[in-house]
């Protein structure tokens, strides 16, 4: 009996040290994005410390051979290549929007701390790409959104399954309004410059020098 008290005390113990080692991290959440072969729509909505496009992809390795940004300024896509090096790798932060064209199916994740100052976007003339932000759970339709911004006519999403857009337009309401979440990522028509939310800090984009 003797014998078989003492692994038990040692195993007691070491069940103890291990729940010590697994208490609650720093990571608060996470969001999910299925992805299909070719082009996803995805956000960025917590802060997991990645400075360059190429550190998201590190995390899913050979899982995606091109990621993009959309450029309001030049209105176009701005794009990253991967030729066994990240070529054309552009910064990113908590609250950016991508769009990534993987090679088969997978779950994208951010996961992390809760940003410190939650997503917002200025706004320019034109295409712009925004993510609703992880403090606005309170928006549950696209339109909703639209119409706090005040000064977009047409708001779209990526359809994986189709790879095409899908757009509700205002027509002194939201023709083919289409449910949102925290997290989920848009493209968005502006007439005039804005910024949205007015609360938190605008994510930047830029390109890395090679």
């Amino acid at each position: 009996m003797k014998k078989l008290i003492l692994p038990l005390l040692l195993l007691v113990a070491f069940g103890m040290l291990a729940a010590v080692e697994s208490d609650p991290s720093e990571v608060v959440g996470y969001v999910k994005y299925p992805c299909v072969a070719g082009l996803n729509h995805l956000g960025l909505p917590m802060e997991q410390g990645y400075a360059w496009a190429s550190e998201f992809a590190d995390d899913f390795p050979g899982m995606m051979d091109a990621m993009s940004y959309w450029d309001a300024a030049t209105q176009s896509w701005v794009s990253a290549i991967d030729l066994g090096y990240w070529d054309g790798d552009f910064a990113i932060a908590a609250g950016s929007v991508l769009m990534v064209n993987a090679t088969g199916a997978f779950n994208a994740f951010s996961i992390g701390d809760l940003p410190a100052t939650n997503a917002s976007y200025a706004l320019l003339l034109g295409l712009n790409d925004i993510m609703i932000p992880l403090n606005r759970s309170d928006i549950t339709w696209a339109g909703t959104a639209g119409t706090e911004i005040g000064v977009v006519d047409a708001l779209s999403y990526w359809d994986n399954a189709t790879q095409s857009w899908v757009s509700c337009i205002d027509l002194g309401y939201w023709d083919g309004d289409f449910p949102v979440t925290i997290g989920f990522p848009m493209q968005v028509n502006a007439y005039a410059t804005a910024t949205w939310p007015v609360r938190g800090a605008v994510s930047p984009l830029g390109t890395r020098n090679k």
